[in-house]
Parts: C-alpha cells; sequence; structure tokens
C-alpha cells in the first residue's frame, strides 16, 4: 500500500470514528468566561465564603477539600472552588441624609475616597447610590474612581432617610454587574424614616440574588433598641417587579409605588436598627458592622475591601427542583478552629 493510500485510509477511519462515537466529544464540559468548567443546562450555585480563626483573622491557603457544604443538610459534591482574588461588581449606597452633615460626613468622604482610590481591584466595576429622604442614581457601572470620587465630593447632605427603597433599587442593579462577584456597601447613621420598602420584601429580593451585601451603621449612643418595628409605621408592602434604578418619586411626600405615608416625624428614636440591617445581611453572606463613631468608618470598610478580596469561591449544582423555595446551605471547613460565613441558602427560581 503506497503512502498516499495509508494516509487515506487513515482519515477515512478517523471520520467514521468522529461519527459513531460522538459522545466523547459532546460531554466535554465548557469553559466560562471564569476559567471554570461547567455542563450545559446545569444549574450552578455560586457562593462566596469567608474563612476566619478564632481572632478574626482571615485564613488563606485553603483548598477544595478543607471545605464540606451541605444543601437542605445533605452534603453536595463542590465542582468549581478558587481562592484567587476575583474581580467584584460592587454598589455603593450612601446615607446622605441631613444628620451625616458636618463631622460625619467629612470622615465618610475620607474613608470612602480610600476604599475607591487605594483598596479596591483596578478590574472592579462600582455604582454610587446616595440617599436622602429619596434615592439618586449618581454614577452607574464604572471603573472610573476619580470620577466616583468628584461624584462624592459633590454631595451636600439633607433630608431624611430613605435606605431601604434605595436598597430595591441598589440590589437588582448590584445583580446585573458583569463580574461573578458581586456586592452591595451601605453606609448609614439613622433608622429609615422615609421608605415604602417593607423590610420582608427587601430580604425576599436580596435572596433571590447572589448579591453579597454588608452594612455598616454609625451609632454612638451605645445600647440598640429593637422595639417599635423596622420602621415608625407600618410598612407598605413593595409590589413586584422592582422599580428602575433610579427613580424618583413623582413628587415630594409621594410614595413612589403608591399607599403609606412618608412622615419623618413617626419614630423619635432615629438611632441604627442594627437587628433590621443583620436580617438584610446575614443571609446573603455579608455582614453587620456597627461602628461608634464615623471616625471608624475608615477600618470598617478597610476590612471590607480585605474581606472581598480574600474570599473563596465555590460552586455545586443545584440538588433542589425550581420549586419557588428557600433551600439552606452550609458550608463548614474541616478544621474546626475556623468559621466560615457564607450564604445561607437560595431561591428555587
Amino acid at each position: 500500500m503506497t503512502a498516499h493510500a495509508r494516509w487515506t485510509l487513515g482519515l477515512v477511519a478517523l471520520v467514521v470514528a468522529s461519527v459513531a462515537f460522538p459522545s466523547a466529544q459532546q460531554s466535554a464540559p465548557r469553559q466560562d468566561g471564569d476559567g471554570f468548567r461547567f455542563r450545559t443546562g446545569v444549574e450552578l450555585i455560586n457562593i462566596s465564603a469567608s474563612v476566619t480563626d478564632a481572632s478574626g483573622r482571615f485564613v488563606s491557603g485553603l483548598r477544595q477539600d478543607d471545605f464540606v457544604l451541605y444543601e437542605d443538610g445533605v452534603e453536595q459534591p463542590i465542582t468549581h472552588f478558587s481562592n484567587e482574588r476575583v474581580p467584584v461588581s460592587l454598589g455603593l449606597v450612601i446615607d446622605t441624609s441631613g444628620s451625616m452633615a458636618g463631622e460625619k460626613w467629612d470622615n465618610a468622604r475620607s474613608a470612602l475616597d480610600r476604599f475607591l482610590l487605594e483598596l479596591l481591584g483596578p478590574d472592579d466595576e462600582v455604582f454610587l447610590y446616595q440617599f436622602d429622604s429619596d434615592p439618586y442614581l449618581l454614577e452607574g457601572w464604572t471603573t472610573d474612581r476619580p470620577r466616583l470620587s468628584r461624584a462624592i465630593g459633590r454631595i451636600v447632605p439633607r433630608g431624611g432617610t430613605a435606605m431601604y427603597d434605595t436598597l430595591a433599587e441598589a440590589v437588582p442593579l448590584a445583580d446585573s454587574g458583569q463580574n461573578r462577584k458581586k456586592a452591595i456597601v451601605v453606609i448609614s447613621d439613622g433608622n429609615d424614616t422615609h421608605s415604602s420598602t417593607a423590610v420582608s420584601d427587601l430580604k425576599r429580593l436580596i435572596r433571590e440574588t447572589e448579591v453579597l451585601v454588608y452594612a455598616i451603621g454609625i451609632d454612638g449612643e451605645g445600647e440598640f433598641t429593637s422595639s417599635g418595628g423596622v420602621f415608625g409605621r407600618p410598612p407598605v408592602r413593595l409590589p413586584f417587579p422592582f422599580p428602575l434604578p433610579g427613580r424618583r418619586r413623582p413628587y415630594p411626600g409621594q410614595p413612589p409605588w403608591g399607599g403609606g405615608t412618608t412622615s419623618s416625624s413617626s419614630r423619635s428614636n432615629d438611632r441604627v436598627n442594627a437587628g433590621a440591617l443583620r436580617e438584610l445581611t446575614d443571609d446573603s453572606g455579608g455582614r453587620t458592622e456597627i461602628v461608634r463613631t464615623s471616625r471608624d468608618l475608615d477600618p470598617a470598610t478597610s476590612n471590607i475591601a480585605d474581606e472581598l478580596s480574600q474570599q473563596y469561591f465555590l460552586a455545586y449544582p443545584a440538588a433542589a427542583k425550581k420549586d419557588g423555595r428557600w433551600h439552606t446551605i452550609r458550608v463548614e471547613v474541616r478544621d474546626q478552629r475556623y468559621r466560615v460565613r457564607a450564604r445561607k441558602g437560595y431561591m428555587a427560581t
């Protein structure tokens, strides 16, 4: 047989084999944009996990085999893992109500400038919301940090506090970020006085996303008060879908979605409601930090930036059917000296 004939016969055999045994090609998992492999049609549950020791210091250098993951109490296989820093899509939600004027705002501006210009990674994208009596989207997604800094520098604190309405707009925007890791940092010094959004609706919205929610509350008066509810008035149930980012009320005092009242004289105690903040942050895998003075904003924001840069990424195929219910997630480290903080579940929608 000539060399040309042998080459032709081999080519025919290769074509026949590829037609007869296509599964070897089709079963190969596809590569996603972040370098992780997945099979088409499999829904992955993504988890950012923070691991700390007994002193609260972040623990680095762990491997996939060091983690154990459970859904609804049943151990699940971890199919994706990374211990490297990945870019974050981050929303800053800043209280600019009248109570933030003066030294508080000066310290907040300084902390935010350092957070933006020194602590975030170059590939992180950021948007900026401010809120007083209404939400205002100052800057959409951008990597231009000086632009964000200039926008913060133009703010004049005034008015009431509509934090929950603002988060209702900011969470869907954060969920639309281009990076796999998505987060929000909210800074406030008082209890909400102007929102028509119920915390239960906001909590449900956060649960339906993979957004990590962090809150820093400024409260210099010591003990917290949990009586009187989250607002000083009964909350209005927020209809779905949520409003588009940046929507304003039609006129002062008018709730944006109808019903309720926006009186700011409803409660004499307008200090930070730490319990409500923790209710919003903890399920997401984020956390609430209460500081006693605005001078503590710089170390608090630095700690969050540090945490975002040292988290572990884990993912696994969803075990639950799409039943619209909340399914619990528990992440543990085999070394019992360490503590893990991660999202506590997901909505199977």
